[in-house]
């Protein structure tokens, strides 16, 4: 026999028991196989396969003193971590109260008055640059870098150096702050892949100069081009080439 329809509201988006209970749907409804029980207290009509989508599945149960926060939130917000950390636990912090204590997500505890909390696609997230600070325990110096690197990438950086200082500043003191403070010191605007801030670290330890990142080239035709790194006194650039310049004869 067919299950019982749900309710409109809850056919397309994940949600929580207590929510179907509000909405009159009997406990044994929830039980049924066509429903996923993702994180314990909520239930999906499609198993969330993404990252985005297991956050979205454990919002439906979190309480608004909670946020993504660390490797979770940075993900969010499109910086680029290892793969491990995509495919780990959700990493959710408590601003007051006890932290989340549910398998699969990894509970913190934070000071409210270090850091800045926003929203990226409609989920509740430290930002940008907190997050960041926060990884600094997780990740090596090169990844740190690189994940730095997005912050202020090109074209279109995510936070301001003035805002990811102030945000260093506020974390300053607490685990991590060598690292922050090491990977700072690397850190450059203009980078467009992890690729390319790893090239360029190899090259500068390797003695050669700072390179231009991205730099706008003038051609004779009247149109401009952009370099990976870019040593202008020399007339020499570096290009990373990505997998499509193997793969795509165009």
């Amino acid at each position: 026999m067919p299950a019982r329809p749900l309710p409109p509201q809850l056919r397309r988006v994940p949600f929580s028991v207590p929510r179907a209970d509000e909405l009159g749907v009997p406990r044994g409804r929830l039980r049924a196989l066509d429903l996923s029980a993702p994180f314990h207290g909520v239930r999906a009509t499609v198993p969330p396969a993404t990252h985005a989508e297991r956050c979205a599945a454990f919002a439906a149960r979190m309480p608004v003193t909670q946020v993504f926060s660390h490797a979770t939130a940075a993900l969010l917000w499109g910086v680029p971590l290892p793969s491990a950390l995509e495919r780990g636990p959700l990493h959710v912090s408590a601003l007051r109260g006890r932290e989340p204590r549910v398998p699969g997500v990894v509970g913190h505890r934070l000071r409210a008055d270090r850091v800045r909390v926003g929203a990226v696609r409609g989920l509740p997230v430290v930002s940008a640059c907190d997050s960041w600070c926060q990884l600094a325990t997780a990740l090596s110096h090169d990844d740190l870098v690189a994940a730095g690197d997005r912050l202020l990438g090109w074209p279109r950086p995510l936070v301001s150096a003035d805002e990811l200082d102030a945000a260093i500043e506020r974390h300053r003191g607490g685990r991590g702050t060598s690292a922050r403070d090491a990977a700072r010191l690397d850190l450059r605007p203009g980078a467009a892949s992890p690729r390319e801030t790893r090239l360029r670290l190899q090259v500068v330890r390797a003695g050669f100069p700072e390179p231009e990142l991205n730099a706008p080239i003038p051609l004779s035709a009247g149109w401009t081009a952009h370099g990976d790194l870019v040593f202008r006194a020399y007339g020499v650039l570096l290009e990373y080439d990505g997998e499509q310049h193997r793969g795509d004869d165009a």
